[in-house]
């Protein structure tokens, strides 16, 4: 019978075949080059020699988003496709602005947990767990909080005050996706059949129309 050591020897020689690391363990950094062939976390590696400080800059989370939409809010994202530094290094941040009642709808994001801290204002934030429970979580929280959201579940923020808010995430990792969950249904392309969202949601296929028309 193999012995506890044993068994914490093999898995330690069997983990890294099956979970391959980052090439970031085996040099400085992996700038990420969109114009090459070879590929690293989707994109590949730019020449050492020709990286400099803009690989890993970014300048923009000062500005305010424009939240002059439906939702009243705005994400600025810094990952990999602004930051090409970030690539392999599993982080990105995001800026989220809010107008009065503005909402960042509820989304996943698909390779990333994410960690929310308020700058200014009050939000109303929650994620809903797995089946069977669709558990909703929530809190509200105010200048100062932080809220964390576990990866792939559906999350959201609501600005409940008056007055614009303002929220710094980070994630883990250089790209960490969104699925925004009406835009995916509603917005699809191509559509999803009006009568599969009719008989998943319980409503008139004319109520799915209306909804699908507005994306």
């Amino acid at each position: 019978m193999a012995t506890p050591i044993l068994i914490l020897g093999l898995f330690a020689l069997i983990c890294p075949l099956a979970f391959p690391s980052y090439a970031s363990t085996l040099q400085d950094f992996c700038v990420a080059n969109p114009n090459s062939q070879g590929l690293m976390s989707g994109l590949a590696c730019k020449d050492p020699m020709m990286v400099g400080a803009n690989d890993f800059f970014f300048s923009g989370l000062h500005l305010q988003g424009n939240t002059s939409n439906p939702l009243g809010s705005k994400v600025t994202p810094v990952n990999v496709a602004q930051a090409p530094g970030l690539l392999t290094l599993g982080i990105s941040a995001v800026r989220i602005d809010y107008a009065p009642w503005g909402l960042n709808p509820p989304h996943t994001h698909p390779r990333a947990s994410e960690i929310l801290t308020v700058i200014e204002g009050t939000l109303y934030v929650g994620f809903v767990t797995s089946n069977p429970e669709n558990r909703l979580i929530t809190k509200t929280l105010q200048k100062g909080d932080v809220f964390v959201f576990p990866v792939n579940l559906i999350h959201f923020q609501y600005n409940v005050g008056p007055t614009n808010a303002i929220a710094i995430a980070a994630l883990n990792s250089e790209n960490p996706g969104v699925i925004t969950i009406a835009n995916a249904l509603f917005g699809s392309n191509l559509p999803i059949s009006s009568d599969v969202l009719a008989k998943a949601f319980q409503v008139d296929k004319m109520v799915v129309e209306d909804i699908q028309n507005k994306f």
